[in-house]
């Protein structure tokens, strides 16, 4: 199965979520502080960490930010802090699913299996070009190309790209990217998924009001149109 790191200070937290992960076949590390989780995540390199925010030696953030500044495995995060700015700006930082504390360990699970899902989809190989709109899409090096030239996206901007290019003239439905991308318990974040159509569209210089990209059915979801 899969190899998680646990950076939490809050042992009863850690032992809650040892013993239910080693119980799905998991093996399971554990940290303390920014400095142990670092440490950790370099010589452990993990399949996906979970990070608590109120660490005695910093914000979680800042492992957070140190992780993608070179890779994109995923992050959950476990916080008291529960305001939407809050969780904002921890997705637009990386984090790929966000969980409040106290927390249900059957939901926690379920984030978990669909966020292990998406990273063994996303290592598999898989190269698109569409020659007529210039784009090519390399999901293995997760890199992107326009008429040649590179596009840097997030985690999030390049899943949702992908999530649409596989079904190419097709409508994605907004609760379909919502769950994929995001997880279960985002289905009803419709702004996530704009601010992130809206950031991605501006990086592939695709006009909203006359799309050669993606399309917009108001409500619903997306289409990739390009060819």
């Amino acid at each position: 199965m899969a190899h998680i790191l646990i950076i939490d200070d809050e042992l009863p937290i850690r032992r809650f979520l040892r013993i239910s992960l080693t119980a799905e076949g998991h093996q399971v590390s554990e940290a303390v502080s920014v400095d142990e989780g670092m440490t950790q995540y370099r010589h452990l390199h993990p399949d996906l960490v979970i990070l608590d925010l109120g660490l005695p030696d910093g914000d979680g953030i800042q492992v957070l930010e140190r992780i993608r500044e070179h890779h994109q495995l995923p992050v959950l995060v476990l916080s008291a802090r529960d305001s939407e700015r809050e969780k904002v700006r921890l997705l637009d930082a990386g984090a790929n699913d966000y969980m409040s504390k106290p927390f249900g360990i059957q939901e926690m699970m379920a984030r978990i299996r669909v966020l292990l899902r998406q990273r063994v989809g996303t290592t598999q190989s898989d190269c698109r070009a569409f020659a007529g709109c210039g784009l090519s899409i390399d999901a293995t090096n997760h890199k992107v190309t326009l008429h040649g030239e590179d596009v840097t996206l997030s985690r999030k901007e390049f899943a949702l790209l992908q999530a649409l290019v596989c079904h190419p003239g097709k409508l994605v439905l907004q609760t379909q990217l919502l769950n994929d991308i995001w997880g279960p318990s985002h289905k009803e974040d419709t702004h996530y998924l704009r601010i992130v159509v809206a950031s991605l569209r501006k990086k592939l210089g695709d006009n909203p009001q006359a799309p050669h990209l993606i399309e917009t059915e108001t409500g619903i979801g997306y289409r990739f149109i390009g060819q």
